[in-house]
């Protein structure tokens, strides 16, 4: 790939350190004097993209062990890399009077996104949707009303906002953060109202679980008929409870969501 087909891609504060290293073997081996290093140095922790990278160390060996790779390779569709593209966000605000407002969806969160909610609500849902930057700000001002953000698991979540009369809620949750998602910060007003910041699978995800787990109760069931056939005890009461546990589970969240939907229509519809 020459320079003129390298795409505008972004470079992270791990890229500009290793060509920073780099830089400082080049000035060790006297392949570079001080004037050239503070200059070369002063470059890369200015270079935003791999095409402004690339030329600063093009002239130089690369360090002993992997070669430094200033071209991104392909990244899985739906990855954290692929959903952090840069740019513009699709909407910059949303408002609601007397009212409702949505985003959900494949939208692209904006560094800075507005929801204002005045005896109204709003849903900021960030399941599927791509970010502009690696740290996003999403500001809630909502008066006698209520805005709901919901992320997915594994988004750094930090809350800032100030309740009078009102609160700002996070639902406590134990998994990890994922290191490769954005970092969402939550902050604003709630006065007399209330903003909600909780996780939650996408959809796709969730029918995906729900897929394994009927898998997982068919392996079981037919394992029991082969037990059955071979003339063994057929009956596991630990699976058959697990089981239906499963199916009881399956069946309230289908009802949850089924409510929630209906809600949100009834809501968004006024």
């Amino acid at each position: 790939m020459t320079d003129d087909e390298l795409p505008d891609l972004r470079a992270s504060d791990a890229d500009r350190e290793r060509v920073a290293e780099i830089l400082r073997d080049a000035l060790a081996e006297g392949r570079l004097d001080m004037e050239e290093f503070e200059e070369r140095l002063d470059a890369t922790y200015k270079a935003r993209t791999y095409g402004e990278l690339t030329p600063i160390t093009r002239d130089l060996p690369t360090a002993p062990g992997p070669a430094v790779n200033l071209f991104k390779e392909p990244v899985p569709d739906g990855s954290w890399a692929s959903r952090i593209t840069g740019g513009e966000g699709s909407s910059t605000w949303g408002a609601a009077v007397m009212a409702g407002f949505q985003r959900k969806g494949r939208w692209t969160v904006p560094k800075r996104f507005t929801g204002f909610a005045f005896w109204g609500g709003g849903e900021i849902d960030l399941r599927e949707a791509n970010f502009a930057d690696r740290e996003v700000v999403i500001n809630c001002v909502a008066i006698m009303g209520g805005i709901e953000v919901i992320v997915p698991p594994g988004v750094e979540v930090v809350v800032r906002g100030l309740g009078i009369m009102g609160g700002f809620d996070e639902r406590a949750h134990e998994e990890p953060d994922d290191p490769r998602a954005p970092r969402v910060i939550v902050t604003g007003l709630a006065l007399m109202g209330g903003v909600e910041v909780y996780r939650k699978l996408p959809r796709a995800e969730r029918q995906r679980l729900k897929e394994e787990r009927r898998l997982e109760r068919l392996e079981r069931k037919n394992a029991r008929r082969e037990l059955a056939s071979s003339g063994h005890d057929p009956l596991d009461l630990h699976d058959v409870h697990r089981d239906a546990m499963d199916q009881v589970r399956e069946a309230m969240e289908d009802r949850r969501e089924l409510r929630q939907e209906r809600r949100d229509r009834r809501r968004y519809e006024d």
